[in-house]
């Protein structure tokens, strides 16, 4: 590629706001996302065998297997932020796919309980740092102006994966309905280790983020990373953006990275990561094989046709969850994070409310249409508008100093609430029922939508350094009068 002549102190990192998304950005981010693919495999694809698990599980044992992986990924997440901030994104992510292999090849190979909850909570170390790392990694070498259709592919991928683990638990329960309690709930968990691997290979090979190689010096790593994403730069062009940068973040912080504004960032995202995890998606993805199988299944049948039914209705909402997922793929960058937001989450409450009503008030086949079109419709609107929103503001938000660390907080958020959630849910269903509950989420949408139009800035089209700028305008803004300045 032919070099770029620029004026002196020209901002590299500008430049690489300003790039084109070409099919090598496309490219990458798969290979970025590829843990999120095992991100939705691994933590869904309990839901098909754990009807035949074949240990003892009192209601607390039951809940930790499946919500243990979200226990793990709040540990997991709070670890790899630091270390990322010090060692760099590339190498977590590997190291992560790595966790990942060893987890599920645990998982499938358990000789007890005790190693299977562990090797569940193991797998949950590495969506905690995946869930840190990825979209703080695709954020900062994404052009601004579609970041956000790069960043959802995290989400996109999470629901393939959560798709094709239900897939591949029906073709393994079809294949071999006699091994149901043998080595099929074996396998189901124990393939996870394949895309792993190629995870493992496959991460190996990409760039470091330019902006943490800047943060930390690495002028002439910087110049090569820019030139893998298209921008030519001389090792002076380099050090010249670090120094307006360095100058930049001491007008905004002479004493301290975590200014009012990161502060800020930071409470919006953990308060939007709650809302995501507490108004209920995962309790019909999670739960919904032994959920939904006695729903739409006759009553004589037995356990293994049960699950399988129930698989094959989870299977239908997990691809209703891929498709809606494209809808905030084509219009994140267009229609901007607060009305994505806003819209999925009416979306939400008015579905759970339509779902309620048709457990508590329906019968026969026409309570199955309507439950069906209730659970599926509050999937679509999470996908749509909740769900990659999240994971897209976690990464965009945080100046590059201390964006390992912040993202990995609000990772650790988002799962010590998914966890709370699929914990407590078989104590919570079988106190009040499944219509109830379906009415709660519906309530806390609704704060959910007040909590968006209150604290959520529109961030589309701003480069990451501008949305920074924009949290300490909000934050200076909301200042009591007479306040000193900042520590």
């Amino acid at each position: 590629m032919k070099k770029m002549v620029r004026p002196s102190g020209a901002n590299v990192l500008a430049e690489l706001d300003q790039r084109p998304a070409t099919a090598f950005y496309w490219r990458l981010t798969l290979l970025s996302t590829l843990g999120g693919f095992l991100f939705g495999y691994d933590t869904s694809n309990i839901g098909a065998a754990l009807n035949f698990v074949p240990y003892q599980l009192n209601g607390f044992a039951q809940g930790y297997l499946v919500a243990g992986a979200s226990l793990g990924a709040a540990v997991g997440a709070l670890a790899a932020g630091p270390l990322a901030d010090r060692f760099g994104r590339k190498s977590l992510l590997v190291i992560d796919a790595a966790i990942y292999a060893l987890g599920a090849l645990l998982s499938a190979f358990t000789p007890n309980v005790a190693v299977l909850l562990f090797a569940r909570t193991l797998i949950g170390l590495a969506i905690g740092a995946d869930s840190a790392i990825a979209t703080a990694y695709i954020a900062e070498y994404a052009p601004s102006s579609r970041r956000g259709a790069l960043s959802i592919l995290q989400q996109w991928m999470i629901t393939v994966g959560i798709l094709v683990s239900y897939m591949v638990a029906l073709v393994v329960l079809w294949a071999f309905p006699g091994s149901a309690g043998g080595a099929d709930w074996r396998v189901i968990l124990g393939l996870g280790a394949v895309p792993a691997v190629l995870a493992v290979v496959l991460r190996s090979s990409m760039p470091e983020s330019p902006r943490w190689l800047m943060r930390h010096g690495k002028y002439e790593k910087v110049r090569d990373a820019l030139a893998v994403l298209g921008v030519q730069a001389s090792v002076d062009d380099v050090r010249d953006t670090a120094r307006q940068i360095d100058q930049e973040d001491a007008r905004n912080s002479r004493r301290s990275r975590w200014t009012p504004g990161v502060r800020r960032a930071l409470m919006v995202v953990c308060g939007f990561f709650i809302f995501q995890q507490i108004t209920g998606i995962n309790v019909p993805l999670y739960y919904g094989p032994k959920l939904l199988g006695s729903l739409f299944q006759s009553g004589g049948a037995d356990k293994v046709a049960s699950t399988i039914a129930g698989v094959e209705v989870t299977a239908i909402m997990s691809a209703v969850n891929v498709l809606a997922t494209y809808v905030a793929f084509k219009f994140i960058d267009r229609a901007g994070r607060r009305k994505l937001a806003i819209g999925g989450y009416i979306g939400m409450a008015l579905s759970a409310l339509l779902t309620a009503g048709g457990l508590a008030l329906l019968a026969g086949m026409t309570r199955i249409v309507v439950v069906t079109i209730g659970l599926d419709a509050f999937i679509a609107s999470f996908a749509a508008g909740v769900g990659g929103t999240g994971w897209l503001i976690q990464g965009e938000v945080f100046p590059t100093a201390v964006r390992g660390q912040a993202a990995a907080i609000c990772a650790a958020v988002d799962w010590i609430a998914n966890f709370a959630l699929v914990e407590v849910f078989p104590t919570w269903q079988s106190g009040v029922g499944l219509a109830w509950i379906m009415v709660c989420f519906a309530a806390l949408c609704v704060m959910a939508v007040v909590f968006v139009l209150r604290f959520l800035p529109e961030t589309k089209g701003h480069s990451v350094e501008e949305i920074i700028r924009l949290f300490e305008r909000e934050a200076r803004a909301e200042k009591p009068a007479g306040q000193g300045a900042p520590s």
